[in-house]
């Protein structure tokens, strides 16, 4: 091996399986997957033990956005509790798709898991912004939208297909863009993004028959 492959990143040392380090108050950060999965489910999951045993614990926030100052959120949480959250270089960031921290807003509902700074903030390993699980009947299907109830009072919610990105999973099933065999009156799982403006959701997935 020479030098210059010595210098070169390692394909295998990626976001997937090593932390990415990074110089906060003076504090090492983790990064990427090291507290576990960064899909959408994840949000949704049960706390898992850190990845990495120099992590005790990870933490976890939820709330509303309520102000940016640079790469801190500012998150009022739904018991009173407050929140800032730092962004890094390392966060993974979903809104209805993975994306980037120029995609969120003040407003934005957040779910966010990271570790515990000295500083008093969390640095994010994952922000989920907007992210719901509903499970839900479905009332009436639509060429761009699906008519939702969900709730022991039946909400209404209007479900977007978004082009591109909404699925669909059978029976458990691999993930498919054919929403062909969904069904009024079926009973479904959808996860998808909020849109504060008008209360309706995006679907990023919608399962039947599970």
């Amino acid at each position: 091996m020479n030098r210059d492959s010595e210098r070169a990143p390692r394909a295998g040392l990626d976001r997937r399986r090593f932390l990415t380090t990074a110089a906060l108050g003076g504090a090492t950060i983790v990064g990427a997957s090291a507290l576990g999965g960064l899909d959408a489910d994840a949000a949704f999951a049960a706390p898992m033990a850190s990845l990495d045993p120099a992590i005790a614990s990870s933490a976890f926030a939820e709330g509303r956005i309520t102000g940016i100052r640079g790469s801190v959120l500012e998150v009022a949480g739904s018991y009173g509790d407050h929140h800032l959250i730092q962004m890094t270089n390392a966060t993974s960031v979903w809104k209805l798709r993975p994306t980037t921290a120029a995609e969120i807003s003040i407003g934005d509902g957040l779910y966010a898991r990271g570790v515990d700074m000295p500083d008093g903030t969390i640095a994010a390993d994952a922000v989920w912004v907007n992210i719901v699980n509903l499970y839900c009947t479905i009332r009436g299907i639509a060429k761009d939208r699906l008519h939702l109830t969900h709730g022991d009072h039946d909400h209404a919610v209007v479900g977007r297909i978004v082009p591109d990105t909404t699925t669909a999973s059978y029976q458990g099933g691999a993930l498919t863009r054919d929403l062909s065999r969904v069904r009024i009156g079926q009973a479904a799982q959808v996860l998808g993004a909020w849109r504060p403006e008008d209360d309706s959701v995006d679907i990023a997935r919608v399962t039947v028959g599970h």
